[in-house]
């Protein structure tokens, strides 16, 4: 099943088997995105929830935030304020 998900397109699964196999190797990836499956599929059954698709810009958005928040706080450890605000286009 994790060989299936990690070949779909614009998933949760996909962008974590891909970030895993280029570190870990392909066949680690796959029992990580495995267990990951086993994880919501618990929480599906225990919760008696639908399954809810996170999509592949999850991992990256959250990277983001927390490097984000890292970065703020370093600059405010040497002394700086920070305020945090997006470039407008």
């Amino acid at each position: 099943m994790a060989w299936a998900a990690s070949r779909t397109k614009n998933t949760f699964y996909n962008a974590r088997f891909h970030r895993l196999a280029a570190r870990r190797g392909k066949k680690r990836a796959a029992i990580a995105v495995a267990h990951s499956i086993l994880k919501s599929v618990y929480h599906v059954l225990k919760d008696d929830v639908s399954y809810h698709e996170l999509g592949a810009e999850y991992l990256n958005s959250r990277i983001e935030d927390k490097r984000k928040k890292y970065l703020k706080k370093e600059l405010e450890k040497m002394g700086y304020t920070v305020q945090i605000e997006p470039i407008p286009v």
